[in-house]
């Protein structure tokens, strides 16, 4: 199931034993665009603090009752780590709150989430994933994290080779592994009125410094893009229609990783990288 992230604002988080708070934004990874985190707003509950789940967390999304079930219980979540979301999300932080709940480093392993393809895989364990609790490189070093807030990219300018497109608009998210598979464009200031889906595996690069998002297509491709229009559900026929329009081969024939996006990561623009599938 393909759902957007704005959609899922504001769906509310039911613990094993109570309602736990909304969800108040996401946290993705932008080497592998995979929402890590998703940012709880716990109201009155917790005098107003904000936490961070993990998808490994989730036991099931339902669209109907926009309501998000977790595997946890209210008592495991108050006494997290207390993360401050307002600043950059380091990898201690990260390593410190995975191992609390006892899930793997998604960092750590061949697939999308380190020893598993799927989060949900993990979400019922009943005894604590093992793993080292080494947070550092083979060179001692510690890992960067490489985490985005959905809403701050919001609004980045997009360009192709001959000019820009529009801006990002949102992102469309799959349920079963939290892949981010599609950024919203909008077109309004070029196309009046059209929105298009592109792949992260279509952009060249990107320049967190300069807020602009470079993609490997042309404008006369883009605007004869089939429409996406947000009232209707993605159809699988829909997503063919939109890889076969770029010439891209589509995600689900290869399960994996999503190609590795170069950015600048806040030092100015990098060269472009190939564009590759999923």
């Amino acid at each position: 199931m393909l759902i957007t992230a704005s959609r899922l604002r504001d769906f509310r988080i039911q613990a094993r034993d109570g309602e736990l708070g909304t969800v108040g934004g996401l946290y993705f990874d932008d080497e592998t665009w995979a929402v890590r985190y998703l940012l709880a707003n716990t109201g009155g509950w917790l005098n107003g603090r904000g936490v961070l789940l993990s998808p490994f967390s989730v036991v099931h999304i339902d669209p109907e009752t926009e309501h998000i079930e977790v595997s946890l219980t209210k008592e495991q979540v108050e006494r997290s780590p207390d993360i401050d979301t307002q600043r950059p999300v380091s990898r201690q932080h990260e390593a410190e709150f995975l191992g609390y709940y006892g899930y793997p480093y998604y960092w750590d392993g061949p697939s999308l989430w380190g020893a598993g393809y799927y989060p949900g895989d993990f979400a019922v364990r009943t005894t604590p994933y093992t793993q080292q609790a080494a947070t550092g490189n083979p060179d001692g070093q510690p890992y960067d994290s490489h985490l985005r807030s959905t809403e701050a990219v919001v609004g980045y300018d997009v360009n192709t080779p001959d000019g820009k497109i529009g801006h990002v608009d949102g992102f469309v998210i799959e349920e079963k592994t939290w892949a981010i598979r599609y950024l919203e464009i909008a077109t309004r200031n070029w196309l009046p009125g059209k929105k298009v889906l592109i792949s992260p595996a279509w952009i060249e690069r990107i320049s967190w410094l300069d807020s602009k998002v470079s993609i490997a297509l042309v404008r006369e491709a883009v605007k004869a893009a089939p429409e996406y229009i947000e009232s209707r559900p993605i159809t699988r026929e829909y997503e063919e229609q939109l890889h076969s329009h770029y010439g891209q081969p589509p995600y689900w024939l290869h399960e994996g990783k999503p190609a590795l996006i170069l950015s600048d990561h806040d030092h100015g623009s990098v060269g472009a990288a190939a564009p590759s599938a999923y």
